[in-house]
């Protein structure tokens, strides 16, 4: 029978619940309490006599977040992946997928017949944003509870493993997007147990996480686990840690060092490869920088900066965080030196903000994206690039993206130019559901979405279901003439990278030069050269203004080369060869 452990440190006796029968958890030291039940057998836990709750480690709320636990044994599953090879995913291509909207069923089973789709596509690791149990039945995700668990509307733990196992057998790698730095607002009965969270620090969502408090050790040893369970027992390739600058610690080593050293430990312990990536907006290299050298050890992490500086070219907009980014000066510093605030003054913060990244760093260790859920879905319409640009300036952002040295990242439906909007919807009771409106509303109003959209804009309500079906994919869209030759274009765009600018190891950076106009850029990684021009004809002598004479391999827009002399028509791209 598997082993329920609950971590309660100030608790004297800590009881089981199975229907009307209590069973009592024996003391195993360090403030834990264990009790052995079956399989399938469905749960809720006291301390004290206290009102039974559910399993702060549950492996299954089949009744949601505020029902009872389930066992589940996650070893029992029978995996048909022995041969799989735990690839390098950095560098590759990911591909962003939210369950619930990815398919009209919106379950893991249902994501799985989509996924030959990827491998045609080229992709090499499906990112899944985050499945722990959150409120209600649809939602992004990151108001989960039951870190442990997954989300029964989506299939629940089992599914999870088929997903990957399948994933796994079309040779596709699976990143799980996982959020350790707050709980949810509803659900959230962590406290009734131990010290989860200290007023020594707070965060957007307000105590913080106790990462350095009294007890400490034991919420660590909670988040430690749970990342690893995901890599072991789920055989997951890769972690995407939410937003890890809210992991608020002054202890040493820090959480994400140690959550570091644990994954190396597994590594070694499985023969396997496994990889962590952060979600960062700190804008320093120490985040990637290994323990043993000081640093908190993680392989990847996100360059905002990067999608800041593309997005504010091809748009115009440079509101709000856009603020300091915009002009092509910008985009050719974050295209070589990753970060555009790397000690400099950023007007958005109010402060002197990050550090540089060496010129030795591997630039595929940055993920970097045009759209995902939060740069799509934290607009007020949710709408997406191709809503606002001409096609030829999408194309012009896809092979910028695809063809730099960074690690590209797809958000669904994105390959074939989808329109369908990517909103922010939640399914919370219907108090707490007016709240989070009305915080959204507010949050909005600092991003100055007026901007774009007009003074009174008719922004939708998360709580509306609506607003969640508004922005589940239409597959159709795919072979329309002009999404299909949007798809064919991102294939290209996959099938130039995979050939010319990543061997299988993916490892070693390779030459990437700038050069622009008023109006146009070239980035030369290797021997590919983009060449785009978002909104104006261009004549170009290659050999003197880009210093190449490559052969045109590929082009969307208006594009020629003819004499050394490349010519773009307004909403252009070219790639040129050699």
């Amino acid at each position: 029978m598997p082993e329920i452990r609950l971590w309660a440190p100030l608790a004297h006796r800590a009881d089981a619940h199975v229907g009307d029968t209590v069973h009592p958890m024996t003391p195993a030291g360090d403030g834990c309490f264990t009790v052995d039940l079956p399989v399938g057998t469905r749960y809720l836990l006291s301390v004290d006599g206290g009102e039974p709750r559910p399993d702060p480690r549950s492996p299954r709320q089949p009744e949601g977040i505020h029902g009872p636990s389930e066992v589940f044994d996650a070893p029992a599953h029978a995996w048909t992946d022995a041969g799989w090879a735990y690839p390098e995913v950095l560098g590759g291509v990911f591909y962003e997928l939210h369950v619930g909207t990815f398919t009209d069923a919106g379950t893991l089973d249902s994501a799985i017949e989509r996924l030959p789709h990827l491998v045609e596509l080229g992709v090499d690791t499906v990112e899944v944003m985050p499945v722990q149990p959150f409120p209600g039945e649809r939602g992004w995700g990151y108001d989960g509870v039951s870190l442990y668990a997954v989300h029964e509307a989506y299939g629940g733990p089992a599914a999870l493993q088929r997903f990957v196992d399948a994933a796994h057998g079309l040779g596709l790698a699976v990143c799980l997007d996982v959020v350790y730095n707050h709980f949810g607002p509803a659900g959230n009965y962590v406290s009734t147990f131990g010290p989860y969270f200290t007023e020594k620090h707070h965060t957007p969502w307000g105590a913080a996480i106790n990462l350095d408090d009294a007890h400490a050790d034991g919420v660590r040893a909670f988040i430690v686990d749970a990342a690893c369970r995901w890599l072991r027992d789920f055989h997951v390739d890769a972690l995407r840690l939410d937003a890890v600058h809210a992991l608020v610690d002054d202890s040493q080593p820090h959480l994400l060092a140690e959550l570091s050293d644990a994954v190396t430990a597994l590594r070694d312990e499985l023969g396997q490869r496994r990889t962590l990536i952060a979600e960062s907006d700190l804008n320093q290299v120490s985040m990637i920088t290994p323990t043993a050298e000081g640093g908190l050890g993680m392989d990847g992490q996100w360059a905002d900066d990067v999608h800041h500086a593309l997005h504010s070219w091809l748009t115009g907009e440079t509101f709000g965080y856009y603020v300091d980014f915009g002009p092509i000066s910008v985009l050719e510093k974050a295209l070589t030196g990753v970060f555009v605030h790397d000690g400099t003054f950023s007007t958005f913060r109010d402060e002197t903000w990050g550090a540089p990244v060496p010129d030795d760093v591997e630039r595929r260790r940055f993920v970097t994206f045009t759209q995902n859920h939060d740069q799509v879905g934290n607009r007020g319409l949710g709408d997406r690039p191709d809503e606002r640009l001409a096609p030829g300036a999408v194309a012009g952002g896809a092979a910028l993206l695809l063809l730099s040295p960074f690690t590209p990242m797809l958000f669904q439906g994105q390959e074939w130019g989808t329109r369908r909007p990517f909103r922010y919807f939640t399914d919370h009771d219907p108090e707490l559901g007016r709240l989070v409106t009305q915080g959204r509303m507010r949050e909005f109003a600092q991003h100055g979405w007026d901007e774009i959209y007009g003074p009174g804009a008719d922004i939708p309500d998360p709580q509306d279901p609506a607003t969640f079906a508004a922005s589940t994919l239409d597959w159709d869209e795919a072979s329309d003439p002009e999404h299909a030759a949007t798809l064919a274009w991102h294939r290209t765009l996959i099938a130039l990278r995979r050939t010319h600018l990543h061997p299988d190891d993916r490892g070693g950076n390779l030459p990437l030069t700038v050069a622009h106009g008023a109006d146009w850029i070239a980035m030369t990684h290797g021997p590919l050269t983009v060449v785009a021009s978002p909104r104006s004809a261009v004549e170009i002598d290659c050999a003197a203004q880009l210093g190449c004479d490559g052969e045109l391999t590929a082009s969307a827009g208006d594009a020629t080369l003819a004499g050394g002399v490349l010519t773009l028509g307004p909403a252009s791209v070219a790639v040129l060869l050699g």
